[in-house]
């Protein structure tokens, strides 16, 4: 475990929060919908992982308060990439499914920012390339945590 008092931990610290901050910045600007914001690209992609979920669930998952979530999932249902179906236990809740115009949009945005980063990766050497895939799963595991 990282000793955050200790000088050199704290750099790579810092570091690291810089550069994810600016890399992040430059994705973002890859966007292919320029009208949806990052967390409302963020709800398409957890619903393009776990298909479909309450909006109580997606307010979990993205860490967001569920009134904030219902206004997401409004905006999204109004531009026609989430549909609200009733739940198939609990007719008191609706769960969010996102329509094949939303994975349509997704794929593409993945292709656009997939090529962005190829094109970074490519300046890499051999050496730099192995620990950025090796870094890949625990940047993933500080994403979740």
């Amino acid at each position: 475990m990282p000793d955050l008092n200790h000088g050199d931990d704290e750099a790579a610290v810092n570091a690291l929060r810089s550069a994810v901050m600016r890399l992040s910045r430059r994705l973002k600007h890859q966007r292919v919908d320029e009208s949806l914001s990052p967390t409302e690209m963020s709800v398409l992609g957890t619903l393009a992982r776990c298909g479909t979920a309450t909006p109580g669930e997606l307010a979990r998952k993205e860490h967001v308060q569920p009134p904030s979530m219902t206004r997401i999932v409004a905006l999204l249902e109004s531009k026609g990439l989430v549909k609200l179906e009733p739940h198939p236990e609990d007719r008191r809740q609706k769960v969010v499914t996102q329509t094949e115009r939303a994975e349509a949009m997704l794929e593409e945005s993945r292709r656009k920012r997939n090529a962005f980063l190829s094109s970074l990766v490519e300046g890499l050497d051999e050496d730099e390339w192995e620990k950025l895939r090796a870094a890949a799963p625990v940047l993933e595991k500080l994403a979740h945590l």
